[in-house]
């Protein structure tokens, strides 16, 4: 997508961003979420993100159409080498790339920081309906992404009972004793100069 533009996010995206967010919490179980955070709290989520990892923004004609960012799977420090992804695109613009351009800048960015692995937690549906399908599944083995475990009716929405699938992609070798990762500020000049992420 020649007239696509992926940047760090900022808090000030707060309110574009939760336009897109929104409505994957009022009409989906794609988010588990029951409430749309206020913008000071999604600001404030963004912000948070950004003390160590990527929050990347996908805009077109400089509007945001999409986002990804990155967060620690697990607390304890020998899992930091390990990341969690999420993505969310605008819902009328599927199917054109976009989802595919931002986590290969996320991954970018996650390689220069020294992540080796990334995971994904994806609701899924025993059988599909109106409110989810296995559309966020395929995406992801379609990056790369392979499923490791399965979480039988875990999450209920809209009445539902809904299973929750990891699935996870190694980026970079398993050294026996890999250098901490560095934080998101570390490499953005790199990822600037090497991927054109602004």
């Amino acid at each position: 997508m020649t007239d696509l533009t992926i940047r760090a996010a900022c808090p000030e995206d707060a309110a574009q961003l939760l336009e897109i967010y929104a409505p994957y919490v009022r009409e989906t179980a794609i988010s588990l979420e029951y409430a749309v955070p206020s913008r000071e709290e999604f600001a404030s989520r963004i912000r948070a993100t950004l003390a160590r990892y990527p929050y990347l923004v996908a805009e077109r004609e400089g509007k945001p159409c999409g986002y990804t960012y990155a967060g620690p799977f697990k607390s304890r420090a020998s899992y930091q080498w390990s990341v969690e992804a999420s993505i969310y695109v605008l819902r009328d613009a599927h199917g054109l790339g976009l989802g595919r351009a931002l986590y290969e800048a996320l991954e970018a960015c996650l390689r220069e920081q020294g992540f080796t692995n990334v995971n994904a937690c994806i609701a899924c549906p025993q059988t599909p309906d109106e409110y989810l399908t296995r559309n966020s599944v395929e995406f992801h083995a379609h990056m790369g992404f392979r499923p490791v475990g399965e979480f039988s009716q875990c999450a209920c929405k809209f009445g539902r009972w809904y299973n929750m699938m990891w699935m996870e992609k190694h980026l970079l070798p398993h050294a026996p004793n890999p250098a901490p990762a560095k934080s998101f500020d570390e490499v953005q000049e790199a990822v600037r100069e090497k991927y054109g992420i602004a």
